[in-house]
Order: structure tokens, then C-alpha cells, then sequence
């Protein structure tokens, strides 16, 4: 699997704690949209796509399957959001 683009829309909030919403795209050929960068008491990480189960829970709809996966997608998604133009 390769990244073959990310795209970042930064969230310009003070007060929040979501700070970019990516997009990647996969082999050229498979985009998962709606990332979040959540800015968290250690730092940096992401979070997944999601939806709201009629329990009031919510349940990731697309999601790495290993650590390795899960690892290589964060540590990428936050360099694309450190490196991001800001205005």
C-alpha cells in the first residue's frame, strides 16, 4: 500500500482541538476522505472516519486492520498537517 496524495484542510478554531480534516488517496486509486488531526494531551494523532450507531456510540466505517498500517497512515497524515501553508 502507498499514499500516493494527502490533502489537508486545516480547521482555524483556537479553541478546538480538531485542528485539519485529510483526504488520502490510495495506489492512485482508493480515497478515504474525512481524517481528523485531533490535537490530544500527548500530542498529534488521527482519527477515522466514523458514524453514529443508534445507540449514540460511534463506530469507525474505515480503519487500518494492523498497527503497522494504522502507524504508517498517522505518522504521515501529521507530517502533511505540520507542513501544511498557513495563512
Amino acid at each position: 500500500m502507498k499514499i500516493s496524495d494527502i490533502r489537508i484542510r486545516l480547521v482555524e478554531k483556537d479553541d478546538s482541538k480538531l485542528k485539519a480534516v485529510a483526504s488520502i488517496t490510495i495506489d492512485d486509486c482508493f480515497v478515504v476522505h474525512d481524517i481528523k488531526v485531533i490535537e490530544g494531551k500527548e500530542g498529534y494523532f488521527i482519527s477515522m472516519p466514523s458514524k453514529k450507531t443508534p445507540d449514540g456510540e460511534y463506530k469507525d466505517i474505515v480503519h487500518p486492520i494492523n498497527t503497522e498500517t494504522r502507524e504508517a497512515l498517522s505518522t504521515q497524515i501529521i507530517e502533511a498537517y505540520k507542513n501544511a501553508p498557513r495563512q
